[in-house]
């Protein structure tokens, strides 16, 4: 069964609070925060909390898809849950 995570969007119209799934398609979080290099207008990647409320912040390359109801990663949740927590400080670019 495929995700219902409605259209493609642009990592801009992202919302904060919308699912993370992994490769497999299992949830493996939601979106908190969307972050790109503002000059360059180059999306850097996504912080994620995962479902154990750690926050991780995912790596442009690893987002295979970004959509009104959700994000598809190209990792699976193991490897998310690998992922070192987010120090304080990451700079909030967008997140409606």
């Amino acid at each position: 069964m495929a995700i219902d995570d409605g259209t493609a969007i642009s990592y801009t119209a992202l919302p904060t609070g919308v699912p993370v799934y992994d490769s497999a398609e299992a949830e493996v979080g939601t979106v908190r925060k969307v972050l790109d290099n503002a000059r360059e207008h180059i999306f850097d990647g996504i912080e994620v909390e995962r479902r154990d409320g750690v926050h991780v912040f995912v790596d442009a390359p690893e987002v295979a898809r970004t959509a009104e109801r959700g994000v598809t990663l190209t990792i699976t949740g193991q490897e998310l849950d690998a992922y070192p927590p987010v120090k304080a400080g990451i700079k909030r670019l967008f997140g409606r």
